[in-house]
Protein backbone atom coordinates (compact mmCIF):
# COMPACT_ATOMS: atom_id res chain seq x y z
CA UNK A 1 0.00 0.00 0.00
CA UNK A 2 1.22 3.51 -0.87
CA UNK A 3 -0.27 6.60 0.77
CA UNK A 4 0.26 9.04 -2.13
CA UNK A 5 0.94 6.88 -5.17
CA UNK A 6 0.80 9.77 -7.65
CA UNK A 7 3.93 11.23 -6.04
CA UNK A 8 5.66 8.30 -4.35
CA UNK A 9 5.57 6.20 -7.53
CA UNK A 10 6.20 9.09 -9.95
CA UNK A 11 8.54 8.25 -12.84
CA UNK A 12 12.08 9.47 -12.11
CA UNK A 13 12.13 11.86 -15.06
CA UNK A 14 8.97 13.59 -13.83
CA UNK A 15 10.27 13.66 -10.26
CA UNK A 16 13.54 15.29 -11.30
CA UNK A 17 11.67 17.87 -13.38
CA UNK A 18 9.57 18.70 -10.30
CA UNK A 19 12.71 18.97 -8.17
CA UNK A 20 14.34 21.28 -10.70
CA UNK A 21 11.37 23.65 -10.68
CA UNK A 22 11.19 23.69 -6.92
CA UNK A 23 14.93 24.21 -6.53
CA UNK A 24 14.88 27.28 -8.80
CA UNK A 25 11.91 28.69 -6.89
CA UNK A 26 13.63 28.02 -3.57
CA UNK A 27 16.83 29.83 -4.54
CA UNK A 28 14.86 32.87 -5.71
CA UNK A 29 12.90 32.99 -2.45
CA UNK A 30 15.98 32.59 -0.26
CA UNK A 31 17.81 35.32 -2.17
CA UNK A 32 14.90 37.68 -1.69
CA UNK A 33 14.05 36.92 1.95
CA UNK A 34 17.11 35.64 3.85
CA UNK A 35 20.17 37.94 4.02
CA UNK A 36 22.45 35.03 4.97
CA UNK A 37 21.70 33.24 1.69
CA UNK A 38 21.78 36.44 -0.36
CA UNK A 39 25.31 37.13 0.89
CA UNK A 40 26.39 33.51 0.31
CA UNK A 41 25.04 33.52 -3.25
CA UNK A 42 26.53 36.93 -4.00
CA UNK A 43 29.91 35.70 -2.77
CA UNK A 44 29.74 32.98 -5.43
CA UNK A 45 28.52 35.33 -8.12
CA UNK A 46 25.21 33.48 -8.38
CA UNK A 47 21.96 35.15 -9.37
CA UNK A 48 18.71 33.23 -8.88
CA UNK A 49 17.81 33.54 -12.56
CA UNK A 50 20.88 31.48 -13.46
CA UNK A 51 19.63 28.44 -11.50
CA UNK A 52 17.75 26.26 -13.95
CA UNK A 53 17.58 22.98 -12.09
CA UNK A 54 19.43 20.04 -10.60
CA UNK A 55 22.45 20.48 -12.85
CA UNK A 56 23.18 23.74 -11.01
CA UNK A 57 22.95 22.24 -7.53
CA UNK A 58 26.72 21.87 -7.11
CA UNK A 59 27.16 25.63 -7.58
CA UNK A 60 25.08 26.49 -4.53
CA UNK A 61 26.51 27.10 -1.03
CA UNK A 62 26.07 24.60 1.78
CA UNK A 63 24.42 25.28 5.13
CA UNK A 64 25.81 23.90 8.39
CA UNK A 65 24.30 23.59 11.83
CA UNK A 66 26.74 26.24 13.00
CA UNK A 67 24.99 28.69 10.66
CA UNK A 68 21.73 28.16 12.54
CA UNK A 69 23.53 28.67 15.84
CA UNK A 70 25.14 31.88 14.64
CA UNK A 71 21.78 33.29 13.51
CA UNK A 72 19.87 32.22 16.63
CA UNK A 73 16.96 32.44 17.05
CA UNK A 74 15.19 33.76 13.94
CA UNK A 75 17.96 35.00 11.64
CA UNK A 76 17.39 32.38 8.92
CA UNK A 77 13.60 32.62 8.76
CA UNK A 78 12.15 33.17 5.30
CA UNK A 79 8.80 34.41 6.69
CA UNK A 80 7.90 37.04 9.29
CA UNK A 81 8.03 35.62 12.81
CA UNK A 82 4.29 36.32 13.19
CA UNK A 83 3.57 33.72 10.48
CA UNK A 84 5.04 30.89 12.55
CA UNK A 85 2.41 28.42 13.71
CA UNK A 86 4.79 26.43 15.89
CA UNK A 87 8.37 26.34 17.14
CA UNK A 88 10.42 23.23 17.86
CA UNK A 89 14.07 22.98 18.83
CA UNK A 90 16.96 20.59 18.76
CA UNK A 91 19.98 20.48 21.03
CA UNK A 92 22.61 23.14 20.43
CA UNK A 93 25.94 24.34 21.76
CA UNK A 94 26.59 26.71 24.64
CA UNK A 95 23.15 26.06 26.11
CA UNK A 96 21.33 27.54 23.10
CA UNK A 97 19.05 25.21 21.13
CA UNK A 98 18.59 25.24 17.37
CA UNK A 99 15.22 26.91 16.79
CA UNK A 100 13.04 25.38 14.07
CA UNK A 101 10.00 27.36 12.91
CA UNK A 102 6.97 25.97 11.06
CA UNK A 103 4.18 27.69 9.17
CA UNK A 104 0.77 26.05 8.86
CA UNK A 105 1.86 24.92 5.41
CA UNK A 106 4.97 23.30 6.88
CA UNK A 107 2.89 21.45 9.47
CA UNK A 108 0.62 20.18 6.70
CA UNK A 109 3.60 18.82 4.75
CA UNK A 110 5.01 17.28 7.93
CA UNK A 111 1.77 15.42 8.61
CA UNK A 112 1.73 14.25 4.99
CA UNK A 113 5.23 12.75 5.00
CA UNK A 114 4.67 11.12 8.40
CA UNK A 115 1.46 9.53 7.09
CA UNK A 116 3.49 8.21 4.15
CA UNK A 117 5.97 6.73 6.62
CA UNK A 118 3.33 4.92 8.61
CA UNK A 119 1.76 3.39 5.52
CA UNK A 120 5.15 2.34 4.14
CA UNK A 121 5.84 0.52 7.42
CA UNK A 122 2.62 -1.47 7.02
CA UNK A 123 0.36 0.55 9.32
CA UNK A 124 -3.37 0.52 8.48
CA UNK A 125 -6.13 3.06 9.24
CA UNK A 126 -8.01 2.28 12.44
CA UNK A 127 -5.09 0.73 14.30
CA UNK A 128 -4.05 1.80 17.81
CA UNK A 129 -0.86 3.85 17.65
CA UNK A 130 1.15 4.40 20.84
CA UNK A 131 3.62 7.23 20.45
CA UNK A 132 6.49 6.91 22.93
CA UNK A 133 8.59 9.66 21.40
CA UNK A 134 8.96 12.85 23.42
CA UNK A 135 6.39 15.61 23.05
CA UNK A 136 7.31 19.26 23.45
CA UNK A 137 10.24 20.98 21.76
CA UNK A 138 11.57 17.65 20.47
CA UNK A 139 10.08 16.98 17.01
CA UNK A 140 9.48 13.24 17.41
CA UNK A 141 6.20 13.22 19.30
CA UNK A 142 4.06 15.85 17.59
CA UNK A 143 5.34 15.08 14.08
CA UNK A 144 4.29 11.43 14.10
CA UNK A 145 1.15 12.31 16.09
CA UNK A 146 -0.13 14.50 13.25
CA UNK A 147 0.76 11.91 10.62
CA UNK A 148 -1.06 9.19 12.57
CA UNK A 149 -4.18 11.32 12.88
CA UNK A 150 -4.08 12.07 9.16
CA UNK A 151 -3.91 8.36 8.40
CA UNK A 152 -6.87 7.67 10.67
CA UNK A 153 -5.21 5.92 13.58
CA UNK A 154 -6.30 5.91 17.20
CA UNK A 155 -3.44 7.86 18.77
CA UNK A 156 -2.18 7.23 22.30
CA UNK A 157 0.19 10.16 23.11
CA UNK A 158 2.15 8.28 25.76
CA UNK A 159 5.38 10.28 25.32
CA UNK A 160 8.68 8.99 26.73
CA UNK A 161 9.37 7.29 30.03
CA UNK A 162 7.22 5.60 32.69
CA UNK A 163 7.82 2.17 31.23
CA UNK A 164 5.35 0.43 33.53
CA UNK A 165 2.58 2.69 32.25
CA UNK A 166 3.66 2.12 28.66
CA UNK A 167 3.20 -1.62 29.11
CA UNK A 168 -0.16 -1.19 30.84
CA UNK A 169 -1.39 0.94 27.94
CA UNK A 170 -0.18 -1.64 25.45
CA UNK A 171 -2.08 -4.37 27.29
CA UNK A 172 -5.29 -2.49 28.07
CA UNK A 173 -5.68 -0.53 24.82
CA UNK A 174 -4.47 -3.24 22.45
CA UNK A 175 -1.62 -1.19 21.00
CA UNK A 176 -0.79 -2.41 17.48
CA UNK A 177 1.81 0.21 16.49
CA UNK A 178 4.57 1.54 18.77
CA UNK A 179 6.93 4.41 17.94
CA UNK A 180 10.05 5.02 20.04
CA UNK A 181 13.84 4.86 19.97
CA UNK A 182 15.51 1.44 19.50
CA UNK A 183 17.08 1.77 22.94
CA UNK A 184 13.69 2.37 24.53
CA UNK A 185 12.17 -0.56 22.64
CA UNK A 186 14.75 -2.75 24.36
CA UNK A 187 13.99 -1.10 27.71
CA UNK A 188 10.31 -1.98 27.21
CA UNK A 189 11.28 -5.54 26.24
CA UNK A 190 13.36 -5.84 29.41
CA UNK A 191 10.40 -4.72 31.51
CA UNK A 192 7.94 -7.04 29.75
CA UNK A 193 10.21 -10.01 30.41
CA UNK A 194 10.85 -8.97 34.01
CA UNK A 195 7.08 -8.90 34.63
CA UNK A 196 6.66 -12.36 33.10
CA UNK A 197 4.36 -11.12 30.32
CA UNK A 198 4.05 -13.36 27.27
CA UNK A 199 5.01 -11.10 24.37
CA UNK A 200 2.56 -12.96 22.11
CA UNK A 201 -0.29 -11.85 24.40
CA UNK A 202 0.21 -8.29 23.15
CA UNK A 203 -1.40 -7.11 19.91
CA UNK A 204 1.76 -5.32 18.83
CA UNK A 205 2.45 -5.67 15.08
CA UNK A 206 4.61 -2.74 13.97
CA UNK A 207 7.47 -0.74 15.50
CA UNK A 208 8.65 2.61 14.11
CA UNK A 209 12.14 3.07 15.51
CA UNK A 210 14.51 5.97 14.96
CA UNK A 211 16.32 8.98 16.48
CA UNK A 212 19.52 6.95 17.00
CA UNK A 213 21.63 4.51 14.96
CA UNK A 214 20.87 0.80 15.19
CA UNK A 215 21.95 -2.32 13.35
CA UNK A 216 20.33 -5.33 11.70
CA UNK A 217 21.45 -7.42 14.66
CA UNK A 218 19.68 -5.05 17.00
CA UNK A 219 16.57 -5.20 14.80
CA UNK A 220 16.55 -8.98 15.04
CA UNK A 221 16.82 -8.82 18.83
CA UNK A 222 13.99 -6.26 19.12
CA UNK A 223 11.67 -8.11 16.74
CA UNK A 224 12.24 -11.40 18.52
CA UNK A 225 11.68 -9.99 21.99
CA UNK A 226 8.59 -7.91 21.09
CA UNK A 227 7.15 -10.21 18.38
CA UNK A 228 6.64 -7.30 15.96
CA UNK A 229 8.12 -5.97 12.71
CA UNK A 230 10.50 -3.02 13.17
CA UNK A 231 11.02 -0.37 10.49
CA UNK A 232 13.65 2.36 10.58
CA UNK A 233 12.34 5.92 10.37
CA UNK A 234 14.73 8.80 9.74
CA UNK A 235 14.48 12.53 10.17
CA UNK A 236 16.23 15.65 11.39
CA UNK A 237 14.71 18.57 13.24
CA UNK A 238 16.48 21.02 10.92
CA UNK A 239 15.02 19.38 7.80
CA UNK A 240 11.51 18.82 9.19
CA UNK A 241 11.65 16.18 11.95
CA UNK A 242 10.68 12.51 11.56
CA UNK A 243 9.31 11.78 8.11
CA UNK A 244 12.28 12.43 5.85
CA UNK A 245 12.56 8.73 4.99
CA UNK A 246 11.26 5.29 6.00
CA UNK A 247 11.89 1.63 5.27
CA UNK A 248 9.04 0.01 3.33
CA UNK A 249 7.68 -3.19 4.83
CA UNK A 250 7.89 -4.87 1.40
CA UNK A 251 11.69 -4.78 1.11
CA UNK A 252 13.20 -3.19 4.23
CA UNK A 253 16.35 -2.52 2.25
CA UNK A 254 17.05 1.16 2.64
CA UNK A 255 14.70 3.99 3.61
CA UNK A 256 12.70 5.76 0.89
CA UNK A 257 13.41 9.51 0.86
CA UNK A 258 10.43 11.70 0.02
CA UNK A 259 12.29 13.51 -2.71
CA UNK A 260 9.44 15.75 -3.77
CA UNK A 261 10.14 17.63 -0.52
CA UNK A 262 13.74 16.71 0.40
CA UNK A 263 16.45 16.82 -2.26
CA UNK A 264 19.27 14.43 -1.36
CA UNK A 265 23.00 14.51 -2.11
CA UNK A 266 25.83 12.33 -0.80
CA UNK A 267 29.17 14.15 -0.63
CA UNK A 268 32.72 12.88 -0.18
CA UNK A 269 34.07 14.08 3.15
CA UNK A 270 37.37 15.30 1.71
CA UNK A 271 36.59 16.60 -1.79
CA UNK A 272 32.97 17.58 -0.99
CA UNK A 273 32.07 16.26 -4.44
CA UNK A 274 29.12 13.89 -5.03
CA UNK A 275 29.91 10.20 -4.64
CA UNK A 276 28.42 7.48 -6.89
CA UNK A 277 25.27 5.67 -5.78
CA UNK A 278 26.09 2.97 -3.27
CA UNK A 279 29.16 4.77 -1.88
CA UNK A 280 29.25 6.16 1.65
CA UNK A 281 29.45 9.90 2.17
CA UNK A 282 27.79 12.70 4.12
CA UNK A 283 24.05 13.11 3.57
CA UNK A 284 23.12 16.62 2.44
CA UNK A 285 19.48 17.76 2.17
CA UNK A 286 17.81 20.71 0.50
CA UNK A 287 14.29 21.42 1.75
CA UNK A 288 12.39 22.10 -1.46
CA UNK A 289 9.01 23.04 0.00
CA UNK A 290 9.50 24.37 3.54
CA UNK A 291 8.22 27.88 4.06
CA UNK A 292 9.48 29.08 7.45
CA UNK A 293 13.02 27.71 7.57
CA UNK A 294 14.07 26.37 4.17
CA UNK A 295 17.66 25.13 4.06
CA UNK A 296 19.98 24.94 1.08
CA UNK A 297 22.29 21.92 0.97
CA UNK A 298 22.19 21.27 4.71
CA UNK A 299 25.19 19.20 5.87
CA UNK A 300 23.63 16.63 8.21
CA UNK A 301 26.83 15.01 9.50
CA UNK A 302 25.21 11.59 8.91
CA UNK A 303 27.22 9.05 6.92
CA UNK A 304 25.31 6.76 4.58
CA UNK A 305 24.89 5.69 0.95
CA UNK A 306 21.96 6.18 -1.45
CA UNK A 307 20.60 3.96 -4.19
CA UNK A 308 18.14 4.83 -6.94
CA UNK A 309 17.53 1.23 -7.98
CA UNK A 310 13.83 0.28 -8.30
CA UNK A 311 12.16 -1.16 -5.19
CA UNK A 312 9.62 -3.95 -5.34
CA UNK A 313 7.17 -1.85 -3.30
CA UNK A 314 6.60 0.37 -6.37
CA UNK A 315 8.03 3.56 -4.88
CA UNK A 316 10.45 5.28 -7.24
CA UNK A 317 12.14 7.55 -4.73
CA UNK A 318 15.76 7.10 -3.68
CA UNK A 319 16.60 4.91 -0.70
CA UNK A 320 19.22 5.71 1.90
CA UNK A 321 21.03 2.90 3.63
CA UNK A 322 21.35 2.77 7.40
CA UNK A 323 23.46 5.46 9.03
CA UNK A 324 26.92 3.98 9.62
CA UNK A 325 28.23 6.90 11.65
CA UNK A 326 28.59 10.64 11.73
CA UNK A 327 31.23 13.08 10.71
CA UNK A 328 31.33 14.12 14.34
CA UNK A 329 31.13 10.72 16.07
CA UNK A 330 33.15 8.58 13.72
CA UNK A 331 36.09 7.70 15.94
CA UNK A 332 39.65 7.77 14.64
CA UNK A 333 41.51 5.54 17.10
CA UNK A 334 45.24 5.18 16.48
CA UNK A 335 44.71 5.92 12.80
CA UNK A 336 41.79 3.48 12.40
CA UNK A 337 38.22 4.55 11.53
CA UNK A 338 35.80 3.09 14.10
CA UNK A 339 32.00 3.36 13.89
CA UNK A 340 29.69 2.66 16.85
CA UNK A 341 27.63 0.32 14.62
CA UNK A 342 30.67 -1.94 14.25
CA UNK A 343 31.01 -2.18 18.02
CA UNK A 344 27.31 -2.94 18.42
CA UNK A 345 27.40 -5.76 15.86
CA UNK A 346 30.18 -7.47 17.84
CA UNK A 347 28.43 -7.06 21.20
CA UNK A 348 25.25 -8.62 19.81
CA UNK A 349 27.21 -11.77 18.93
CA UNK A 350 27.38 -12.49 22.68
CA UNK A 351 24.06 -13.53 24.19
CA UNK A 352 25.46 -12.83 27.66
CA UNK A 353 25.51 -9.10 26.76
CA UNK A 354 22.77 -6.56 26.16
CA UNK A 355 22.86 -3.96 23.34
CA UNK A 356 23.30 -1.20 25.96
CA UNK A 357 26.86 0.09 25.68
CA UNK A 358 29.01 3.22 25.78
CA UNK A 359 32.27 3.98 23.98
CA UNK A 360 34.93 6.15 25.59
CA UNK A 361 38.06 7.41 23.84
CA UNK A 362 40.68 9.34 25.78
CA UNK A 363 44.30 10.37 25.41
CA UNK A 364 45.87 10.50 28.90
CA UNK A 365 49.36 10.66 27.36
CA UNK A 366 50.33 10.37 23.69
CA UNK A 367 48.42 7.15 22.93
CA UNK A 368 44.67 6.83 22.38
CA UNK A 369 42.87 4.73 24.99
CA UNK A 370 39.68 3.01 23.77
CA UNK A 371 37.16 1.60 26.22
CA UNK A 372 33.82 -0.17 25.75
CA UNK A 373 31.47 -0.48 28.71
CA UNK A 374 28.53 -2.85 28.16
CA UNK A 375 25.72 -4.08 30.38
CA UNK A 376 25.28 -7.82 30.81
CA UNK A 377 21.93 -9.22 29.72
CA UNK A 378 20.80 -10.63 33.05
CA UNK A 379 20.40 -9.31 36.57
CA UNK A 380 23.13 -10.03 39.08
CA UNK A 381 26.65 -9.11 40.04
CA UNK A 382 29.20 -9.12 37.25
CA UNK A 383 32.27 -10.18 39.23
CA UNK A 384 33.19 -12.77 40.38
CA UNK A 385 29.74 -14.38 40.13
CA UNK A 386 29.36 -16.46 36.98
CA UNK A 387 27.05 -15.41 34.15
CA UNK A 388 24.78 -18.22 32.94
CA UNK A 389 22.75 -18.10 29.73
CA UNK A 390 19.58 -20.13 29.26
CA UNK A 391 20.73 -21.30 25.82
CA UNK A 392 24.19 -22.63 26.64
CA UNK A 393 23.91 -23.05 30.44
CA UNK A 394 27.66 -22.34 30.37
CA UNK A 395 29.25 -20.41 33.19
CA UNK A 396 31.59 -17.57 32.39
CA UNK A 397 32.91 -14.77 34.57
CA UNK A 398 32.52 -11.19 33.50
CA UNK A 399 36.29 -10.89 33.23
CA UNK A 400 36.57 -13.83 30.85
CA UNK A 401 33.62 -12.55 28.83
CA UNK A 402 35.28 -9.15 28.53
CA UNK A 403 38.48 -10.77 27.26
CA UNK A 404 36.55 -12.69 24.61
CA UNK A 405 34.84 -9.52 23.43
CA UNK A 406 38.18 -7.71 23.35
CA UNK A 407 39.57 -10.42 21.07
CA UNK A 408 36.58 -10.24 18.73
CA UNK A 409 36.80 -6.44 18.53
CA UNK A 410 40.50 -6.68 17.75
CA UNK A 411 39.71 -9.10 14.89
CA UNK A 412 37.06 -6.80 13.39
CA UNK A 413 38.60 -3.37 13.98
CA UNK A 414 42.33 -3.97 14.01
CA UNK A 415 42.62 -1.88 17.16
CA UNK A 416 42.76 -2.85 20.83
CA UNK A 417 39.82 -1.91 23.06
CA UNK A 418 39.41 -2.45 26.79
CA UNK A 419 36.01 -3.96 27.61
CA UNK A 420 34.19 -3.59 30.93
CA UNK A 421 31.00 -5.48 31.81
CA UNK A 422 28.54 -3.81 34.18
CA UNK A 423 25.17 -4.64 35.69
CA UNK A 424 21.89 -4.00 33.81
CA UNK A 425 20.74 -0.38 34.08
CA UNK A 426 24.10 0.92 35.28
CA UNK A 427 24.83 3.07 32.22
CA UNK A 428 23.08 6.48 32.41
CA UNK A 429 19.96 6.95 30.27
CA UNK A 430 17.65 9.81 29.41
CA UNK A 431 13.98 9.65 30.42
CA UNK A 432 13.28 8.03 27.05
CA UNK A 433 15.79 5.24 27.64
CA UNK A 434 18.32 6.72 25.22
CA UNK A 435 22.03 6.24 25.87
CA UNK A 436 24.81 8.66 25.03
CA UNK A 437 26.79 6.18 22.95
CA UNK A 438 30.09 8.00 22.49
CA UNK A 439 32.33 9.97 24.82
CA UNK A 440 35.48 11.35 23.19
CA UNK A 441 37.59 13.37 25.63
CA UNK A 442 40.62 13.89 23.36
CA UNK A 443 39.50 17.37 22.32
CA UNK A 444 39.19 16.60 18.60
CA UNK A 445 36.53 18.59 16.75
CA UNK A 446 33.91 17.08 14.44
CA UNK A 447 35.81 18.04 11.30
CA UNK A 448 39.12 16.64 12.52
CA UNK A 449 40.63 13.20 12.21
CA UNK A 450 43.92 11.74 13.36
CA UNK A 451 46.89 10.65 11.31
CA UNK A 452 48.97 7.59 12.16
CA UNK A 453 50.97 9.52 14.75
CA UNK A 454 47.78 10.62 16.52
CA UNK A 455 48.17 14.28 15.51
CA UNK A 456 44.89 16.07 14.81
CA UNK A 457 44.56 17.15 11.18
CA UNK A 458 41.76 18.82 9.26
CA UNK A 459 39.72 16.36 7.20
Amino acid sequence: MIWNEAVEAMPRAELEALQSRRLAQLVARLYERVPFYRQALDARGIRPASIRGLTDLHRLPCTRKSDLHEHYPFGLLAVPRAELARIHASSGTGGKPTIIGYTRGDLDIWAEVCARCLVAAGVRPGQVFQNAYGYGLFTGGLGLHAGAERLGLTVVPASVGNTARQITLMQDLGTEVLACTPSYALTIADAIEARGIDRHSLRLETLLLGAEPWTQSMRAAIESRLAANASNIYGLSEVIGPGVSIECVDARHGSHIFEDHFLIEVLDLHSEEPVPDGHIGELVFTTLTKEALPLLRFRTGDLSAVTREPCRCGRTMSRMMRIVGRTDDMLIVRGVNVYPSQIESVLLEFEELSPHYQLTVSRPAHQDEFEVTVEIAHEGSTEPVAIVTETTMAEITAGELARRVEGRLREMLGVQARVNCCTPGQLPRSDGGKLARVSDTRGLTGRESADQSGKAVKA
